[in-house]
């Protein structure tokens, strides 16, 4: 309709799975290749902006990017040169701390600062600190960094924010319960001069706030964007009534959610049968 080019449209997810799923319905919708458009993980998303943009904050463009094993072998280092046993605390909880720290945008001092008298907290923050500086002498970026380090490409070059703000026309979010504060900032920055942004989600499924997966960003949309519209899809096409009243009358007790009101054409069904079980297999 001319409304935009295929290049000004960006449609980010968060699994591959889904991205490939997104990718496959708009070339049947449309009956044409879609490679010259944006869609793609947020993660694909930020490699790409950085495998262009990297150098105007001083990275280089041919970064290395560490997998779970490449993180766990630099973390174990890090603790044999602070002499701290993995007894104490394991490798990959120590991963797992950083990684939700990064997802906070919380830098190694203020984990340490926020330690207090917890030990094992105090020793996370130095291995995080030695993490950080390994990964720097490597010209290496975890999956958390991808994201931290386009945010931080957006804030300090107003050249490259604009580049990208002007080039995408159209944003859409999906599953925006589960972004993080780094997203939320990159996803901010992206549609800043368009406004033309459209997020799906729904606040009553964010289960990922053990990774940084942040609420508030779907509940405060409305402020971000004063001027949106909300559309509610109220309609549900998997359960029955019984089904979807059950669970209505189970999420209606969280404070701060948003109502809506669930119904089916699916006539009938079985009762809900409350069963426990001794173990996983009775």
């Amino acid at each position: 309709n001319g409304h935009p080019h295929p290049w000004e449209i960006l449609a980010v997810t968060f699994t591959n799975k889904a991205a490939g799923e997104m990718r496959a319905r708009v070339e049947a919708l449309l009956g044409a290749d879609c490679s010259r458009m944006w869609i793609s993980t947020f993660h694909s998303l930020c490699a790409r902006l950085l495998r262009r943009e990297a150098p105007a904050i001083g990275l280089s463009r041919d970064f290395v990017i560490y997998d779970s094993s490449d993180q766990l072998t630099v973390v174990k280092q890090a603790m044999k040169e602070l002499h701290i046993d993995d007894s104490f605390v394991q490798p990959r909880a120590v991963l797992s701390r950083i990684s939700h720290a990064k997802n906070r945008m919380e830098t190694p001092e203020q984990l340490t600062a926020s330690a207090g008298w917890n030990r094992r907290d105090e020793n996370i923050g130095k291995i995080y600190a030695r993490y950080v500086n390994a990964l720097k002498e490597s010209n290496a970026l975890d999956f958390d960094d991808l994201l931290l380090r386009t945010v931080d490409l957006f804030e300090h070059s107003p050249t490259v924010r604009g580049k990208y703000a002007n080039q995408f026309k159209f944003v859409m979010v999906d599953e925006y319960q589960d972004t993080n504060r780094p997203q939320y900032l990159l996803i901010r920055r992206l549609a800043e001069v368009h406004r033309n942004l459209c997020v799906v989600g729904d606040p009553d499924q964010s289960i990922y706030k053990w990774r940084g997966a942040d609420l508030r960003n779907i509940l405060d949309f409305e402020q971000d964007f004063p001027e949106a519209a909300t559309v509610k899809l109220e309609q549900n096409y998997r359960s029955t009534q019984i089904i979807l009243d059950a669970a209505s009358a189970v999420i209606n007790q969280n404070r701060n959610r948003k109502d809506k009101h669930l119904w089916t054409d699916k006539k009938g069904g079985s009762r809900i049968v409350y069963f426990r079980g001794g173990d996983e297999l009775e």
